[in-house]
């Protein structure tokens, strides 16, 4: 992903002529609430799929139809956006990437709906769209890394293994050494967007989380390790992977995982 992988209300507005803005909200909020001029829906349910052909992915030939159907081109730019502060949209980029999107054409639209809703225009009115036939390719490198490698990463001093999952559930069983970075740590209540370059910068090195080291990322779901994936390639961190397998799977191969108590 490039370096403008967050990009402004303003930017966008700039552009909304020249970018497929991607909306992955239910349907009945797109239609019935309203949505950005000119974005396509492609509801968060339609690509999760958990137990899809290709583990947390949907399937290329899932992916090739939703993109296909969306009017997105193989080479063109991408803003996706929620109203969830973008952990959904997140996960749509992050999918794009794994099945070969150029990463400098995927964009996270800073902030949610609600606002953009507060200052610009919104409409209810369909989109009309040109079908396109999308395909996937092999992206040059990827980010998706299996349970050995993650398994290296625990016994290399220099690697920061990262759970980005909520305290508590942190605090009732990870993986050992990894260090806790609830992604809603990375966003704003308010403005609905990221806190400011220099709050994230302290949150992240107060939590161990430096620059130039490797990062591995895990969760138990895949919107929160997209979220902070996109965040970290956002303020330039270059060498950040993630696993997306369970800690139940874990546990079962590994042995016991540690708690707050241990």
């Amino acid at each position: 992903m490039s370096e403008n992988v967050v990009v402004s209300p303003e930017w966008l507005d700039e552009r909304l002529d020249e970018v497929r803005v991607i909306d992955v909200r239910d349907a009945w909020e797109f239609d019935g609430i309203g949505h950005v001029p000119g974005a396509v829906n492609v509801p968060f349910d339609s690509f999760r799929s958990p137990e899809g052909d290709e583990g947390m992915l949907p399937g290329a030939e899932t992916w090739e139809e939703l993109l296909s159907e969306a009017g997105v081109e193989a080479d063109g730019d991408i803003v996706a956006y929620d109203d969830t502060h973008g952990v959904f949209a997140a996960r749509f980029l992050v999918t794009a990437e794994l099945y070969g999107h150029p990463p400098e054409r995927l964009h996270l639209l800073d902030g949610d709906y609600s606002s953009w809703n507060r200052e610009r225009e919104t409409t209810s009115d369909g989109t009309e769209v040109t079908e396109t036939e999308y395909v996937v390719r092999e992206p040059e490198s990827t980010p998706l890394v299996d349970y050995e490698f993650v398994s290296d990463a625990l016994d290399d001093e220099d690697t920061v293994v990262v759970d980005t999952r909520e305290e508590w559930e942190y605090d009732e069983a990870h993986l050992p050494g990894a260090v806790n970075l609830d992604w809603r740590e990375l966003v704003d209540d308010e403005t609905r967007g990221l806190k400011p370059r220099e709050e994230l910068e302290a949150t992240l090195e107060s939590n161990g989380i430096e620059r130039g080291r490797p990062i591995v990322l895990y969760c138990n779901t895949a919107r929160r390790i997209s979220h902070t994936y996109v965040v970290l390639r956002y303020l330039g961190y270059e060498n950040v992977a993630f696993y997306e397998g369970s800690l139940t799977e874990w546990e079962e191969r590994d042995g016991p995982l540690v708690s707050a108590d241990d």
